[in-house]
């Protein structure tokens, strides 16, 4: 019984993981004509939706159903807001607005993990997606008041415009970047609490706690990345932390034997965890405003599809890892993958440098 409601759980999670990958580009560039306040608040009333159908579903299909739509709205919401964000803020704080936008992300997954388990306990699973529409309508009556209706939008583009941000080379290139760098991660990141079980022997109450500081180790590594991206650029902010994050998860392979080092170990590893995700999503707005100006909202939207491959790859590669090799072979091996995106990101740069960005450029308008 267990292993089926395991197997449940692991579904329910996925789906929702397509429909962030899914909704994130395709419906970001269906809703370009729409105002960007308009579907803001249309995301979130999508939102809601979902939640309350996953609360009232009669059966597991309109539960899966339910994962969907929610998944769909995530996916948008992210894409949109990020260009709302930058376009808020003057351009040497791009990268911090949208870091504060994916704080927000971060201290909704450290607080909300154990509030919505907490309520499933006391008073059902269907609880806690009715709390999270009565979140959802917060948030919804948040954005119809703060959200300014005069946002800056860009001419609504073709389909053709839109298809060009799947065949750039230049913006395919970070979307490799973000893949890879976020999957690495992942690697070990799916198999951390086992790790710290079973190899530095922490207790199951202990190894809560060490997440609950993780996570504010990531909100913490999120707002500094967004700033080191502000002052040295995205490509320098992306080498000095995919550089640390290899080498911590490197480090990580040989302390996990020890309850203090692994620890301590874990929580730096939580500041350069995420500190990549505001430079990943600036830079792609900006290489997408360089070469496809069109559709900037759908070149950010297949970044955060690409952060959620990066999560599915890395998690599927951890569980082969681990299943082949043993739970301190995820670190390091995930520290080889973020050195990928370490050389990707340096090749990046080199193009961004040599000049060959001028020549792609003049790619692009054939492409639209």
């Amino acid at each position: 019984m267990l292993l089926v409601l395991f197997f449940t759980k692991i579904k329910l999670v996925s789906l929702y993981a397509i429909g962030v990958a899914i909704g994130a580009p395709v419906l970001t560039a269906l809703t370009g004509r729409w105002p960007r306040k308009t579907v803001l608040l249309a995301l979130m009333a999508l939102f809601i939706g979902g939640n309350l159908l996953a609360w009232l579903a009669p059966g597991y299909e309109s539960l899966i159903a339910a994962r969907i739509l929610t998944g769909l709205a995530h996916g948008v919401f992210f894409s949109i807001g990020s260009t709302i964000a930058t376009s808020l803020v003057s351009k040497e704080k791009e990268a911090s607005a949208i870091a504060t936008m994916f704080t927000g992300l971060t201290v909704a997954l450290v607080t909300g993990v154990p509030l919505g388990t907490w309520i499933g306990q006391i008073f059902g699973w269907r609880a806690t997606f009715l709390i999270v529409a009565l979140l959802g309508l917060i948030a919804l009556i948040g954005s119809a008041l703060l959200v300014p209706s005069n946002l800056k939008q860009s001419p609504p583009a073709q389909l053709k415009q839109q298809l060009a941000v799947l065949i750039h080379p230049r913006l395919l290139l970070v979307y490799a970047m973000t893949a890879v760098g976020y999957g690495g991660t992942f690697v070990a990141f799916t198999y951390l609490a086992p790790i710290l079980q079973q190899v530095t022997g922490l207790a199951e109450g202990a190894i809560s706690l060490v997440m609950l500081v993780y996570g504010v180790s990531v909100a913490v590594g999120n707002i500094w990345g967004g700033k080191l991206a502000d002052r040295q650029g995205p490509v320098n902010a992306l080498l000095w932390i995919f550089a640390a994050l290899a080498l911590t998860l490197l480090v990580f392979s040989v302390t996990a034997n020890s309850p203090v080092l692994a620890v301590l170990t874990v929580l730096v590893w939580g500041a350069f965890a995420f500190g990549n995700v505001p430079g990943l999503q600036v830079y792609v707005v900006q290489l997408a405003g360089r070469y496809t100006p069109n559709a900037v909202d759908v070149a950010s939207g297949l970044n955060i599809a690409a952060f959620n491959v990066g999560i599915a790859l890395g998690s599927v590669i951890g569980g082969v890892v681990v299943e082949r090799m043993s739970l301190t072979d995820a670190p390091w091996i995930g520290a080889l993958i973020v050195m990928l995106a370490f050389l990707l990101t340096w090749f990046s740069g080199h193009l961004d440098r040599s000049g060959e960005p001028s020549a792609a450029s003049e790619a692009a308008p054939s492409a639209q």
